[in-house]
């Protein structure tokens, strides 16, 4: 099979020059193109440059009119907003990763998976849907044993939203499981003893963390956690390119991770 053509939107980002590099590397991939918005300082620069490898020939520019098979996104909501109407208009499969969608931009991203194939995920890492997963299976199990849930999730001090949609997306997996209704972002003061029906959220900024969730199902006497840690970025690019891969091969629709890997 010829390679994947693969168009990388938010390049200049942390995650978007690790979906560069390792996109280049691939004998199976190749990326034709490197998009950034039109404040971004260093467009017409090459992409490998910028992401560190050396050049490519692939400069970084706002606009594409190219051939490609499949686009991947880790960009801003805007960015995403504004790569959802160009894959539409050139029928592209996209892997969207990015996050902090309003209701607006979720809407829209329903909308265009009626005209082409998204992988729709907040985290591309492998071990993490899986977690995902293993989760969804202590929820279920533990749903009627008096089961109280905490997540905890750690990342760099860059990262702009919080919680963070990884950690989201873990809490309205096990909700749909146990039914909780409230989901509490952090205590401070004395809120009293902790109701049976919430979630509760804990967001840590520090240093260069690239990722880290614990998912605590806390009982009388006992405790289940299940914990997922990145030791780097690359486990979220190589799970974006593999999705890619994936994507590419697909009729429209909506789609996840749990696709891809079959759970």
């Amino acid at each position: 099979m010829s390679s994947i053509r693969l168009i990388i939107n938010g390049a200049g980002g942390r995650m978007g020059g690790r979906l560069v590099a390792l996109g280049s590397e691939a004998a199976d991939l190749q990326v034709v193109a490197a998009l950034e918005n039109g404040a971004y300082p260093r467009l017409g620069e090459d992409a490998g440059t910028v992401a560190g490898i050396g050049p490519i020939g692939v400069p970084i520019t706002e606009t594409f009119d190219g051939t490609a098979d499949a686009v991947i996104d880790f960009s801003t909501p805007q960015g995403t907003e504004a790569i959802l109407a160009f894959c539409v208009e050139k029928r592209l499969p996209l892997v969207l990763a990015t996050t902090g969608l309003e209701a607006a931009g979720i809407e829209k991203v329903k909308q265009a998976a009626q005209t082409i194939p998204v992988l729709w995920s907040p985290n591309t890492s492998l071990a993490v849907n899986v977690a995902m997963k293993l989760s969804e299976v202590a929820a279920r199990a533990l749903a009627e044993h008096d089961a109280d849930v905490e997540i905890l999730e750690r990342h760099h001090r860059f990262k702009e939203d919080s919680p963070s949609g990884t950690a989201l997306k873990f809490g309205r997996i096990i909700a749909d499981e146990m039914g909780q209704t409230e989901h509490r972002h952090g205590r401070e003061g004395r809120p009293g003893a902790r109701p049976h029906n919430e979630i509760g959220y804990h967001a840590i900024r520090t240093g260069d963390n690239p990722g880290e969730h614990t998912i605590v199902f806390g009982m009388l006497g006992e405790t289940v956690e299940v914990t997922v840690r990145a030791s780097n970025r690359d486990c979220y690019a190589r799970g974006a390119l593999s999705a890619a891969q994936f994507i590419a091969q697909k009729e429209p629709g909506l789609y996840d991770m749990n696709d891809f890997l079959n759970l």
